[in-house]
């Protein structure tokens, strides 16, 4: 299993740090920052999940109208992630 770390950009949350095992699915999410019952639910939601299918279903949400989110800021650092693994 692999371990990555992502410094998030324009959201609250700081960063964001996870595993990879070796089928490509999403271990241990932990955001820094952010709103903690919310970052905890994704969190949860996305355990196990293949990192493409969670890069399907969260890049692209906006938070208040702003380019990004967290969950964006999510599927922005398991794209860097793949490409780096």
């Amino acid at each position: 299993m692999n371990h990555y770390q992502y410094r998030n950009y324009g959201t609250c949350s700081q960063a964001v740090e996870f595993d990879i095992d070796e089928n490509n699915n999403l271990h241990n999410v932990l955001f820094y920052g952010g709103c903690n019952g919310n970052l905890q639910g994704i969190s949860h939601l996305v355990e196990g999940m293949n990192c493409q299918e969670v890069i399907a279903r969260l890049e692209g949400i906006s938070c208040n109208g702003g380019p990004t989110s967290c969950p964006d800021q999510l599927a922005q650092a398991l794209k860097d992630a793949l490409k780096h693994k």
